[in-house]
């Protein structure tokens, strides 16, 4: 009886951490995977001038992303907004594309409005950043990389070394602007 028992526990716990580890399981959401999702949106693009801001992680393994829009925040850069098309595969995410200064193409302003040509810049503006919006700050140091999401106490331009804060403004950060709008600081 004791016997019994025991391998009755023993199989129980067996099925249960397999069934825990499957659920668990978490896949990466690729470079390639996005830029593929993008160029099927219309827009032409690589895997390499596709930027991540974070890691972002599925349920499966190969899922199908949609792309909710693609804004231009640059004469080179533009931001795209995805998310799974089974919404309970992954979260949404916003990926920095950097795009070819030849590039004619149609950019979708968004899923639910019709494409509309890439508005050209006949003014750069000056401001990158404004006070106020949120940036990503990223750290580096002799063997750490950290990527924050901060809120910049500046205005920003291109090169400009200004100020920013995490979420909770409990730490003040000074990093400079790069081209795409994110800052780099050093640690």
């Amino acid at each position: 009886m004791m016997q019994r028992s025991l391998i009755f526990l023993l199989v129980f716990g067996a099925v249960a951490a397999s069934s825990a580890a499957a659920s668990a399981a978490q896949y990466e959401v690729t470079q390639e995977q996005v830029a593929a999702a993008i160029t099927d949106h219309g827009v032409q693009i690589s895997s390499d001038q596709v930027t991540l801001l974070t890691a972002v992680v599925a349920n499966v393994a190969n899922p199908r992303l949609q792309v909710q829009s693609v804004d231009r925040t640059g004469t080179q850069r533009a931001i795209a907004r995805l998310e799974c098309a089974d919404s309970r595969q992954c979260l949404p995410f916003i990926v920095s594309l950097r795009l070819d200064q030849t590039e004619n193409t149609v950019m979708a302003l968004s899923s639910s409005q019709r494409p509309s040509p890439a508005i050209p810049q006949t003014r750069p503006s000056p401001v990158i950043l404004r006070a106020g919006s949120p940036a990503i700050l990223l750290l580096n140091g002799a063997h750490v990389h950290i990527r924050l999401t901060v809120i910049c106490l500046d205005n920003g331009t291109l090169g400009q070394t200004i100020r920013a804060t995490d979420r909770d403004r409990r730490q003040v950060y000074t990093a400079r602007v790069t081209e795409d709008g994110i800052l780099e600081g050093r640690l």
